[in-house]
């Protein structure tokens, strides 16, 4: 029940934070059986795209009343992993152990998959999205539905990005952070001074979203004309980096009307994701 209960999305992460639960269900065993680290998923539609992604089931905890819908997709973990322990437990029960006061669909705990290098990811992409500090899980959550629904084709994140595999955040993403792949990129206090430079060597072209007066609109043809294309997307309060926003080939904004000078950064991404999408010769 740990990772259901008593741990925080952080703790599973933490390779340390697991050493004690792996003693715990396997005395005998390495205590670092666990040291790729853990994430919880919840709901069917993103357990069933973990599955999809090749994620390998660690436990499942269900409020019995999910139990008959939820039919199939138990079939389809105890065949992913069959030594994965089920929990069926009362509603009442379901609420002691999580804390919360409802769940939209059976729990798993998921070993974590290892990260895509940078670099790969890049080789086959003509579109990606760089998050910079975006640190609000539900808006990482809409970014990734947009780029699975908008042609996006790997979202890159900052150091200080939270984690897409959070419970809330794939929940948010109606399960896409599995279909959608991402990395992190640059380093803990300038990614772009590492990263731009990466992203220009496998050819693309960097636009930094941010109000400037210098900015071109996101439908300029320029944008979209871009074999391989970099949208760079800051936080809502402080934008990007003035570093960030120098180092970029674009500054770009989304013309607005009323007053209106900015978007909430999930918005902002769909606008753009759909307006510089990539010309495809049917």
């Amino acid at each position: 029940m740990a990772p259901f209960s008593s741990m925080t999305d952080g703790q599973l992460r933490d390779p340390k934070q697991l050493v004690g639960l792996a003693r715990a269900i396997d005395p005998e065993g390495s205590p670092e059986r666990l040291a790729s680290g853990l994430f919880v998923a919840e709901s069917v539609n993103v357990i069933d795209r973990a599955l999809d992604a090749g994620c390998v089931p660690f436990a499942v905890l269900t409020d019995r009343r999910w139990l008959a819908a939820s039919e199939a997709l138990l079939e389809k973990m105890r065949a992913a992993n069959p030594a994965a322990p089920l929990s069926v437990v009362s509603s009442d029960e379901m609420r002691s152990i999580t804390g919360y006061e409802m769940t939209r669909g059976p729990l798993a705990a998921f070993h974590r998959p290892p990260e895509p290098d940078v670099g790969r990811l890049l080789a086959g992409a003509h579109r990606v999205a760089v998050l910079e500090d975006v640190t609000n899980y539900t808006n990482i959550g809409a970014i990734f539905r947009s780029a699975a629904a908008l042609g996006i084709d790997a979202v890159l994140l900052t150091p200080s990005c939270h984690d897409p595999l959070f419970r809330r955040a794939s929940r948010v993403s109606m399960g896409t952070v599995f279909q959608v792949p991402w990395a992190r990129i640059g380093c803990e206090r300038d990614w772009a001074r590492e990263g731009v430079p990466l992203l220009r060597e496998a050819g693309f072209a960097t636009a930094a979203l941010a109000l400037s007066d210098e900015a071109i609109s996101i439908a300029d043809p320029v944008l979209k004309a871009c074999e391989h294309l970099a949208l760079v997307l800051g936080t809502e309060g402080d934008g990007l980096a003035p570093a960030t926003i120098a180092a970029c080939d674009f500054t770009v904004r989304i013309p607005m009307h009323h007053g209106v000078d900015s978007l909430n950064v999930a918005a902002a991404s769909a606008v753009a994701f759909w307006e510089t999408r990539r010309k495809v010769k049917h």
